[in-house]
């Protein structure tokens, strides 16, 4: 394997992990509801940000290799 897919790979698990935190962040969030209701749109573009990155890495993944 090359250097540059083990990177994309790595890379993937590192954003994999990422966005699971901020799967449960919102998660986490939402059950404390009214509390903190405020923050549902930080922690919710958070969380659609980490899934954005997550999912074009795996493309990225799947080119390469």
């Amino acid at each position: 394997m090359s250097t540059d897919a083990e990177e994309l790979k790595a890379r993937l698990k590192k954003l994999n992990a990422r966005a699971t935190q901020a799967k449960m962040d919102l998660h986490d969030l939402s059950e404390d509801l009214p509390t903190n209701w405020e923050k549902i749109p930080e922690v919710a573009q958070r969380c659609h940000e980490a899934h954005a990155m997550l999912m074009d890495a795996r493309k990225a993944v799947a080119a390469a290799t």
